[in-house]
């Protein structure tokens, strides 16, 4: 027979309290849905009655029907080529911006030499510098994804980097004092301290990404959630610019809740392995 670890009791207090905080996220969540529902009643009914300008605001009903027709011009192709763009950035971002700052963090020199940079770099327009990345890397998809890597990739740095020299000096200190060297320190303590860091950089890196991705289909693109809507703002199909608007917040919140499902599993996986 299986040794089974036993089941630790939940006091009546405790049970309580699960209670209430499971009937508080509900609540939570049914006032969410319910101000989505009521903001699209009252958009519907204004548009309806004539207190707004349908052609100018559109309306949830006129949105549906493009939706249905977008679903039959290549809508899944459009948004295909805004997720993969995104993804890629935010994976070269993430992953970039990571080993910089590890780098940085490695050398107290070389980080006290590039952290001005840094900071004028964060503070800098990346969207202005859209033409010259054309230039540069050429009109296509390449230019877009190394937009969404500028926007992204010196908020990652700067983040991770603060969290590294952050870290609970009392533990750095205790590994160090078995012999352990720069190496052992980042990887035992450092590390495993800023992965809460580092799924926050996340939620913020992919959003980033996302907005960098649609700021360069703005400037070439010839498909992507971008592109649709600067198409429909050309041909004034008003329509179609809400529509994508729409799409492209569900994709944004599908996309964050996906880094949010990641860091949850990965913690899990951590707190069962200690």
């Amino acid at each position: 027979m299986y040794n089974q670890t036993p089941a630790v009791p939940v006091s009546k207090e405790r049970a309580a309290y699960l209670q209430r905080q499971k009937r508080k996220k509900r609540g939570i969540r049914i006032v969410q849905i319910s101000i989505v529902v009521v903001i699209v009643a009252m958009w519907e009914l204004l548009a309806n009655l004539g207190i707004i300008d349908s052609f100018i605001m559109s309306q949830p009903s006129r949105m549906v029907k493009t939706l249905m027709n977008l679903g039959d011009n290549g809508l899944l192709t459009h948004l295909g080529v805004t997720c993969m763009e995104t993804l890629i950035g935010f994976l070269l971002g993430t992953g970039l911006g990571v080993g910089i700052a590890v780098l940085l963090w490695w050398s107290q020199t070389l980080s006290q030499i590039f952290e001005p940079f840094l900071v004028v770099l964060n503070a800098l327009p990346k969207i202005a510098l859209g033409p010259v990345f054309i230039v540069w890397v050429g009109a296509g998809m390449q230019a877009i994804i190394v937009m969404a890597l500028a926007i992204s990739l010196i908020v990652t740095v700067l983040e991770m980097l603060n969290g590294f020299l952050n870290t609970e000096e009392e533990m750095v200190k205790m590994v160090r004092t078995f012999g352990a060297n720069r190496r052992q320190e980042f990887t035992t303590v450092v590390m495993p301290s800023n992965l809460h860091t580092l799924f926050h950089s996340m939620k913020v890196n992919i959003g980033l990404s996302l907005v960098g991705v649609i700021a360069g289909e703005f400037l070439v693109s010839k498909a992507g959630l971008g592109y649709l809507i600067v198409y429909g703002g050309q041909v004034f199909k008003l329509d179609l610019v809400m529509t994508s608007v729409v799409i492209l917040a569900v994709v944004a919140a599908l996309l964050y809740q996906s880094v949010v499902v990641a860091e949850r599993l990965v913690t899990r996986k951590m707190s069962h392995s200690n």
